[in-house]
Order: structure tokens, then C-alpha cells, then sequence
């Protein structure tokens, strides 16, 4: 397969492609490889799926997050890491956070959550869901599935009695206030992100809101995988396997006994 008809390919999935800031929030970054076989794919660029990739043949990574411009330095090295290894990048972000099979109803359905509405809007995409059970669960039972399926440790708060029923969702970054106000405003019981700050806990406490929060990197994972397995639907002789990543955000200091 030919880069140039992944390329038109993945942007036909995609029913918000008129908006203007699509191209500066999907696209390819390197063209490397034009002949794509294998594809890797994560949530993050960084010189350690970089090296993941190489170690798999891999022709072309698609992530969810390009490399970070205030991670200074981090893109010119990928970008060089990647020219270096022949290995070509595409990556989708805010398209991939609002669309059907994307970051949050990927997540959704994995937990088993019906979609209501979509929320948190940022130019022109929705980053998040309002969500629901069919029936409610506790609060415990839900940390517990979310830790399942991340395969990773969560951080919680019970901020309101009761099962939960209504779920605000938003994948990766939603740590500011004003993301958690959208799950409130829809009188959710719990709202769930991969990231926090103060403000985030002391807002959830203020409003009586539960709050769960998982890792950007994870929470993130399962749209990335969506895509990466409509495209073997698609071009069927093209291999795809996921690129592990470490689990930095959950890997918490433990003090060791010392002699």
C-alpha cells in the first residue's frame, strides 16, 4: 500500500474533514516510507515508540498525539529518529477525540456505556461524551473495571453517595475545570479523564461529583487501536500490532527499605 492512499483513506473516515483546523490536528508529520507493510500504533510520539517501531519493521506509526512542541526538543529529535529509520508518522488528535469509533466511544464501549450526547467542545470537535449504564453500578465495581481494562491503577474520589448511572467521559487531557463543569451541568455522577490538577479535585469535591482519573496515555489507547484496525480491514495484506508503552503516569514512587 502506498502512503499517499493510507493518507486518503484515513481522512474519508472522518465527517469533520471540512473543518478548518483538521490539517493542523491530523496528517502526516514524516515521509519516510512510501511503501507501508507494517503499522505500529500508540498513543504518543517519543523517541522510546520510536524505538519500539524499529525493533518491529514497522513502515509506519500512527499515535494519537504528534510530538509535543513544549516537551522542548522532543520533535526535531523524533523527526530525525524517524527520517534515520525510514519509518513514516501520521497522527490524529482532536478528529479522533469526536468521531464515532475514536478515543472516547472506544472507551465507552469497552466499559459498556451507552453514548447520550456529545460534549466539551474544542474548535469545532467534541472531546467528550455524556454517557450511561443500562444499569448502575458502584462506584467500586466501575474502578475496578476501568483498572481492568487500562491494565493500570486509577486514582479516585467519592465525592456523592449512591450507584452510578450517568457518566461524563473525557479521554486524555481533560483536567480543567471547565471539563468536568460540562459532566455537572448534565448532573453525571461521576466524571472520568486521564489527567488532574488541584482544581479538577477540589471543583469535583465543591459540585459533588465523583471523580476517577486513569492515564492520558490509556485512557487514549483504545481509539488509536480503532483505527489502526480499520485500516486492516481495508487493506487486509497490511500488518498492524500495537507499540507497548510504558505506563509512566501509574508508576508511582515507593520507598524501599534501605540499608
Amino acid at each position: 500500500m502506498q502512503l499517499k492512499d493510507l493518507e486518503q483513506y484515513i481522512r474519508s473516515l472522518f465527517n469533520t474533514s471540512y473543518n478548518k483546523k483538521f490539517d493542523e490536528e491530523s496528517g502526516i508529520t514524516v515521509r519516510a516510507a512510501e511503501d507501508i507493510k507494517r503499522i505500529g500504533y500508540c498513543t504518543n510520539l517519543n523517541l522510546q515508540t520510536i524505538e519500539r517501531a524499529r525493533e518491529n519493521n514497522i513502515n509506519l506509526m500512527i499515535t494519537h498525539h504528534d510530538a509535543w512542541d513544549f516537551i522542548y526538543g522532543l520533535k526535531d529529535v523524533c523527526r530525525e529518529k524517524l527520517l534515520k529509520y525510514n519509518i513514516s508518522h501520521y497522527y490524529n488528535h482532536l478528529p479522533l477525540d469526536d468521531c464515532d469509533f475514536g478515543t472516547n466511544n472506544s472507551l465507552a464501549k469497552k466499559l459498556g456505556l451507552e453514548i447520550i450526547e456529545k460534549s466539551n467542545e474544542e474548535d469545532g470537535f467534541y472531546c467528550g461524551r455524556i454517557t450511561e449504564f443500562q444499569q448502575p453500578i458502584s462506584f467500586g465495581k466501575l474502578i475496578e473495571k476501568l483498572e481492568s481494562i487500562l491494565r493500570e491503577p486509577v486514582k479516585a474520589w467519592k465525592f456523592k453517595d449512591g450507584d452510578i448511572k450517568k457518566v461524563g467521559l473525557v479521554c486524555g487531557g481533560g483536567s480543567l475545570t471547565d471539563d468536568v463543569k460540562a459532566a455537572v451541568d448534565k448532573e453525571c455522577d461521576v466524571y472520568i479523564t486521564g489527567e488532574k490538577t488541584l482544581y479538577t479535585i477540589k471543583y469535583a469535591q465543591f459540585t459533588g461529583i465523583n471523580l476517577i482519573i486513569g492515564s492520558h496515555t490509556f485512557t487514549e489507547i483504545f481509539g488509536v487501536e480503532s483505527l489502526a484496525k480499520k485500516i486492516k480491514k481495508q487493506f487486509n495484506n497490511i500488518e498492524i500490532t500495537q507499540l507497548q508503552e510504558e505506563h509512566l503516569e501509574a508508576n508511582f514512587y515507593k520507598k524501599l527499605n534501605e540499608k
